[in-house]
């Protein structure tokens, strides 16, 4: 046996090759716990709560949605009575109800008349909150076609095919009441929609739907199976039949109410809904400049096995979920500091779930400290398969404001768990959320009766620092604050434009109403950041106005829009219809030398950083060259008076036309044709890619030193200007 020691080659090899073998696990375990970032969302709830907003409001307030079955859906009356036993009966009259389900714009989406017919109103739903969750994170739609999104959407009932069966005729079934009525299809067709080849499943767990469905989003991100996902809850009850079947059960309160955690806890209340977030990874979301709702750390799902029964709740497997949840986010337990909690108000599955709560987040925890536990349940009902993504949403609301809402109908703790043993408190009043460690962190729970459970890690995004397309932000409270630009050089009032589109004119007038309800709030950020992401985060449509506004006139743009959205005729507002089919054709023309004037550009150099960063580029670039910043020369002087140094000019106006070129690029316009005339040749070839920019300023430099007679002395060597002057 050879028993030469290895060389130093070889060690030295060997050494290397495990370095990066270390570097490649520690990046695959740090792939694996990457935080995701929720860029996005939006939602219907019962009680009006249509918008974030609306919502937030409902929960603040303590709001209770609960109603009587809407007109139209059944008999109300004859279906009801107060005994379980009774056979195609059920035992209460209220529910948390959306107050409309049946409107839907299928010109906006493309789909025949015909096709809507046919489709269960959770599919329509589904699509038209995805659609505005990407509005609200600032995805423009056009921008995600064929793009690796993902969607994972939570969804059950089949409520609108039972109605279909019995209230159509067998010969008139098409092949859109198959596609209209799969569960697959409500997550197909998100992504036919909008053109996504991410990942698209439908997940159906019962109750835990949407946060099983968010679980898997985040597990498809970190994986790099997707760069974006949609993933949410949708849930409509449109047929008797289940709430019939929970009756018998005895499942359901007579009063409609989730006394959730109380001693009075009979049931729950049945309710709909469908809430959506956007999520990306954390590095992801920052390069791209989106808005940081929130922070999801880690999730976990898991089964009940072998419990007391096939919907009885299994106490260890909800602790074994969380615990796997808090690992996967490396967060002690004692950190977080409040939990949304299942909580249906039922009076077996309240008290298991407050034990489970109790033995895993009591470890390590301050007795001065407690977890703070409610449930979105007690304000409007169970959302079942939407369950999750409502109390997934209330907790990234409640992070932003700082508060925790109140938890309602809690008058007596259950007696069935010892509190004394607990460290859990019930917020039963709108409460400051105190950090732990200076953070707030947060879990949510949702169990499936099928027995799949799942729990979910969240903390606040960075309130301090934002940032959104090229703007750095910070925070004042939960106000994104743009910061003011360097002071410029002359006196300056910078103009916005504002803009709004639509695909008909009753929508154009619609938004202009909703936007100048959102500026009479008296909470507007800025309108610069409100005409940034009207003209950068969103789709443009062939219905489109537009106005001049400055950056204090938000109630002159607010009373322009309100007129206009009742039909008024409103002076310095310009509407119309774009009618091309297809985007024109766009030509760049850079100009030769004649207008070359002090405070050229200097508006725009004070208010824009891409055209500042592009201009200081060029400055750099021309330095050799000038016997003074080029800054200087254009932005010290005169305003409107011609630049001097005929060098300078010519440089600057080079450089001007390169920066405004830059500018419309970052805009989204970008030339099919680039031409230049004289100097404007240089400026061309530029953003035309033939010269990078330093390279196209320095012979734009050269070039006017010659014409000026003055020496040449830069970067593409000595030029005599005197062939005397050789010697």
């Amino acid at each position: 046996m050879d028993k030469t020691p290895p060389s130093k080659d070889v060690l030295v090899r060997a050494l290397r090759e495990i370095k990066e073998l270390k570097e490649q696990l520690a990046a695959a375990r740090q792939g694996r716990n990457e935080p995701i970032a929720v860029i996005g969302l939006a939602c219907r709830f019962p009680g009006d709560a249509d918008t974030p907003d609306d919502y937030w409001r409902l929960l603040a307030q303590g709001v209770n949605a609960i109603r009587e079955v809407p007109h139209g859906r059944w008999d109300v009356d004859a279906l009801y009575d107060p005994d379980p036993e009774a056979a195609g009966k059920m035992t209460t009259k209220m529910g948390g109800f959306l107050p409309e389900v049946d409107g839907f714009d299928p010109v906006f989406f493309g789909i025949a008349p015909r096709e809507v017919a046919n489709m269960d109103p959770q599919h329509r739903l589904a699509l038209e909150v995805s659609w505005e969750a990407l509005e609200r994170a600032g995805l423009p739609a056009e921008q995600l076609l064929d793009s690796e999104t993902g969607v994972f959407m939570g969804v059950s009932t089949g409520d609108y095919a039972q109605l279909l069966l019995t209230q159509t005729d067998l010969e008139d079934i098409d092949a859109y009441s198959l596609t209209g009525n799969s569960a697959n299809v409500a997550a197909g067709r998100i992504a036919y929609a909008l053109g996504l080849q991410g990942p698209t499943v439908a997940v159906d767990t019962a109750c835990s739907s949407a946060l099983v469905a968010v679980h898997l989003a985040c597990q498809s991100l970190r994986n790099r199976e997707c760069d974006a996902a949609l993933a949410g809850g949708v849930n409509l009850i449109l047929s008797p039949i289940n709430s019939i079947a929970f009756s018998r059960m005895k499942a359901l309160a007579a009063d409609g109410l989730c006394k959730t955690f109380d001693a009075q806890a009979d049931g729950y209340a049945r309710g709909e809904g469908c809430g959506v977030v956007v999520l990306k990874r954390l590095a992801d979301a920052v390069a791209a400049g989106d808005n940081v709702l929130a922070l999801i750390r880690g999730s976990a799902i898991n089964q009940d096995g072998r419990s007391g029964g096939l919907t009885v709740p299994n106490g260890p497997a909800q602790q074994a979920v969380i615990r796997r949840a808090l690992r996967q986010a490396g967060v002690e337990p004692r950190q977080v500091s409040y939990v949304e909690a299942h909580g249906t108000g039922t009076p077996l599955g309240d008290p298991i779930e407050l034990e489970s709560l109790g033995a895993v987040y009591s470890v390590g925890r301050d007795k001065e400290a407690p977890l703070w536990v409610g449930s979105v349940k007690t304000n409007f009902g169970h959302l079942e398969t939407a369950a999750g993504i409502a109390g997934l949403i209330k907790i990234i609301l409640s992070l932003q404001q700082g508060l925790i809402p109140p938890h309602l109908h809690f008058q007596e703790p259950t007696p069935r768990v010892d509190w004394d043993k607990l460290p859990l408190q019930i917020p039963t009043e709108l409460t400051k959320w105190r950090p732990i460690d200076g953070r707030r962190l947060a879990g949510v729970s949702s169990f499936g009766f099928s027995g799949t459970n799942a729990h979910v890690i969240l903390e606040e995004g960075d309130k301090e620092r934002g940032r959104q397309g090229d703007k750095e932000t910070r925070r004042e409270g939960d106000r994104e604050i743009l910061p003011l630009s360097p002071s410029p050089p002359f006196p300056l009032s910078p103009s916005l434009l504002a803009t709004l589109s639509a695909k008909s004119e009753a929508q154009l007038r619609e938004m202009a109403a909703r936007m100048a309800g959102y500026l009479g709030q008296g909470d507007v950020p800025s309108l610069e950041a409100v005409c940034y992401t009207s003209q950068i985060r969103r789709s443009h449509w062939n219905w489109r106005l537009a106005t001049v506004v400055d950056e204090e006139q938000v109630e002159r743009l607010r009373s322009m829009l309100a007129a206009y959205a009742v039909g008024e005729a409103v002076d310095d507002l310009v509407v119309g219809e774009s009618r091309l089919n297809q985007p024109p054709k766009v030509t760049f023309f850079f100009s030769g030398q004649g207008g070359q004037r002090v405070g050229m550009g200097a508006d725009l150099y004070a208010s824009q950083p891409i055209f500042r960063r592009a201009f200081d580029e060029c400055a750099a670039a021309a330095e050799p060259y000038l016997k003074r910043p080029l800054t200087d020369h254009c932005f010290n002087g005169v305003r409107g008076e011609m630049i001097a140094d005929a060098a300078a000019s010519q440089v600057a106006l080079c450089a001007l036309q390169i920066s405004l070129a830059r500018l419309w690029q970052a805009w989204g316009v970008e030339p099919d044709i680039v031409l230049g005339q004289s100097l404007g040749e240089f400026a061309a070839a530029v953003i035309a890619g033939v010269f990078d920019l330093e390279t196209g300023v320095a012979l734009a430099a050269e070039r006017a030193c010659l014409m000026a007679d003055q020496p040449v002395k830069g970067a593409m060597g000595v030029i005599f200007t005197d062939p005397a002057d050789a010697d």
